[in-house]
């Protein structure tokens, strides 16, 4: 259906991550809106962000969202739950919309969960924050559990999300969230996206697992209208285009996409996130 009386904004949409976990979010938006522009930030070369201080994560997040500033981007999306967690409400002075992560899942999760019982796998830095468990309970009184995962993003990094070793990584993280009969878990880092259908083969049972992707895709496609920001492009067949650039090897960054996604990207470019 083409909407009348939006303004138009060709500008293209920043997200950023500190690896390859905001992909999939990136992929979910082209989907619901495949003729926006894209320009997508990795810093590689400071991840995983779950073990970094506070003030570290948000001094990155300040240097890359001025970097994506003076890529004229229209609206930035913070493609990571550790630097929603610590930048997002800093970040509020800019002049465009900056979404996180964590709003659009909790949502979602409260609605699924019937037994009141939520889980939450994330970094080190996310689940010792305890946002999540803050959040849910000023809205309801749930039961929320919490698992730090930190081997997850390295192995994800690699371009590895399945086979025998990810088998064992998942059962010993999530055991005693399981028997704590839980049925809503939070993917609580953009990485674990990837781990999806290894989590469902091991996990055996009936749980409601909130994927930050699909979730984030849909929160940009509304901010969007309601900011009137709709691009002009959606009536024009391919002509969206997508930039990425990393803080550090690149060549591995297009290796572990092609692992990920089996299929090749040639527009990666690196940048020095310290002259920005």
């Amino acid at each position: 259906m083409i909407m009348k009386n939006i303004k138009i904004n060709n500008n293209p949409i920043g997200i950023f991550d500190s690896g390859v976990g905001g992909l999939n979010i990136m992929n979910e938006i082209h989907k619901i809106l495949p003729m926006e522009n894209i320009v997508y930030f990795a810093d590689t070369l400071n991840l995983p962000y779950g073990s970094k201080s506070k003030d570290k994560i948000i001094d990155l997040s300040r240097k890359i969202s001025f970097f994506l500033v003076k890529k004229k981007v229209k609206l930035i999306v913070i493609a990571c739950n550790t630097a929603s967690i610590f930048s997002l409400n800093i970040m509020k002075n800019f002049k465009i919309p900056m979404l996180g992560v964590i709003d659009p899942c909790i949502k979602f999760a409260i609605l699924k969960s019937k037994n009141m019982k939520i889980g939450i796998i994330g970094t080190e830095a996310t689940v010792n924050s305890n946002l999540y468990v803050n959040k849910i309970n000023k809205i309801a009184k749930y039961n929320v559990y919490q698992q730090a995962c930190p081997l997850f993003v390295p192995f994800v990094e690699e371009g590895i999300i399945n086979g025998n070793i990810i088998d064992v990584i998942i059962k010993k993280y999530l055991d005693s969230l399981l028997k704590i009969d839980i049925d809503t878990l939070i993917l609580g880092c953009t990485h674990y996206s990837f781990l999806k259908k290894a989590l469902i083969k091991n996990i055996k049972k009936k749980i409601s697992i909130i994927d930050p992707s699909k979730y984030m895709a849909q929160e940009v496609l509304n901010v969007l209208k309601k900011k009137s920001l709709i691009s002009e492009n959606r009536f024009k067949k391919n002509y969206s285009f997508l930039k990425i650039y990393v803080s550090c090897n690149e060549k591995k960054f297009k290796n572990t996409y092609y692992k990920l996604f089996n299929k090749k990207i040639f527009n990666v470019k690196k940048v020095n996130l310290e002259d920005m």
